[in-house]
């Protein structure tokens, strides 16, 4: 992760404005928050308490899962700043339809997974940032301008329902919160119950999109979403994402191979490598790619549709593609509250 502060076009000017925020904000360590006054108090992944006295108007979302998570609730006028991958054109596609601001390329992107902009930030005045836990270099510099941070670390489908219930609490909208979270673990229920009654359960080895060597174990949202859709994680190995041999992938043997969508390999890519001819899922066709991220993101309450579709692909009869897009725009309209395959 890398902490830009751009000094070079605006440089003095930059430095600056930063030296005036510190002075609005307070002294370093300081905190818009009100710990002695707060009425609305969460921990985050780091496992440190957040408290505000009011909900944030102005909220920087530098992770994507998470920005989808404030859309669901209906709390994107609360949103200043978004990741630089919504602007991506796969993303983009369905953003522009939830928020004008967006459709515009209106809406800053002070930063992402990988860096932010220290400087872009302070400009926005935000009340309140959403960014990975693991950017402790950022959230350290950040909460030195009395900045409030809620640090998130996805490891499952619990983890997803804390983030929204949080999301809830902090936004003043937990009803909605409980709401969309109920019916997302009701269709997972509904859909494990479905295929419950098979007589073999599958296995499946998960590929993701940096290459065939690349999956997940048995301590990961993978294994999460295999077991929602009626089928076992072929990777027996811990950890949550492992670079493994092609002799290991032979040992294992599994049914059927799931990719995560890959803009440089598709399925005839993995169907035709001579290293994998000998793989019962390739010899028996059963290699299937998700498609694209915005649908499928299992670090979202959007997990339920790649889960059907896994479930599909491993024990129907026959291809439904009008079900499964039936499904998909009422789990939109749902979820975000309109139809986002028009």
């Amino acid at each position: 992760m890398r902490l830009r502060r751009r000094v070079t076009k605006r440089g003095l000017t930059g430095i600056l404005l930063v030296m005036l925020l510190a002075g609005l904000y307070g002294c370093p360590g300081s905190s818009k928050s009100g710990e002695s006054t707060g009425k609305i108090k969460v921990t985050d992944f780091r496992g440190k308490k957040l408290v505000l006295t009011e909900p944030p108007q102005k909220v920087v979302c530098l992770i994507e899962s998470a920005l989808s998570g404030i859309y669901m609730l209906g709390q994107q006028d609360r949103v200043v700043g978004v990741p630089s991958g919504v602007y991506d054109k796969e993303l983009y596609r369905y953003y522009s339809r939830l928020d004008e601001r967006i459709k515009e390329q209106t809406l800053p992107t002070p930063g992402d997974w990988d860096f932010i902009s220290l400087e872009e930030i302070l400009e926005l005045d935000p009340d309140l940032v959403m960014i990975w836990a693991s950017q402790s270099e950022a959230i350290a510099s950040l909460e030195q301008f009395g900045i409030p941070v809620y640090a998130i670390m996805l490891h499952s489908f619990e983890d997803v329902y804390k983030e929204i219930r949080d999301f809830g609490k902090i936004m003043a909208c937990e009803e909605r919160a409980d709401s969309i979270i109920q019916y997302t673990t009701k269709t997972l229920e509904t859909l494990s119950e479905e295929y419950s009654s098979s007589s073999e359960t599958k296995s499946a080895y998960f590929m993701w999109s940096q290459g065939v060597n690349e999956t997940s174990g048995t301590n990961s949202t993978v294994t999460q979403l295999f077991h929602a859709a009626g089928v076992r994680n072929a990777c027996n190995l811990s950890s949550e994402h492992v670079t493994v041999s092609i002799e290991k992938i032979y040992d294992w043997d599994p049914d059927m191979i799931v990719m995560w969508h890959n803009k440089v390999l598709d399925t005839e890519d993995v169907l035709n490598n001579p290293l994998l001819h000998g793989l019962r899922a390739v010899q028996n066709g059963q290699v299937y790619e998700l498609p694209e991220v915005f649908s499928c993101d299992f670090w979202t309450l959007k997990m339920q549709y790649p889960a059907r579709l896994i479930a599909e692909w491993a024990y129907a009869e026959k291809d439904e593609p009008k079900k499964l897009e039936k499904e998909l725009k009422k789990m939109y309209e749902v979820l975000y509250g309109k139809n986002l395959m028009e």
